[in-house]
């Protein structure tokens, strides 16, 4: 659920839509999700100072109800 959560909110953000892709893997601190934008839509997940991608975080960790999540925007 909170995969397709992030990539609904990623996509809405973006203006390559069909180029985002998340992927989720396991780490030792818990539940990882790796965003891959269209280069040119990076600086958008970014946001200025990073605005942006801590307000994703932050919805993504109350979707969590407890679990440990991170979020990772990847740069291709």
């Amino acid at each position: 659920m909170l995969q397709s959560a992030l990539e609904h909110l990623v996509k809405g953000i973006v203006d390559h839509p069909d180029d985002v892709r998340v992927v989720t893997a396991s780490g030792a601190r818990g539940e990882v999700l790796e965003v891959h934008v269209n280069p040119e839509d990076l600086g958008r997940v970014i946001g200025r100072a990073g605005r942006t991608a801590k307000a994703l975080r932050t919805l993504v960790t109350a979707l969590a109800d407890g679990r440990r999540v991170r979020v990772d925007v990847v740069d291709d």
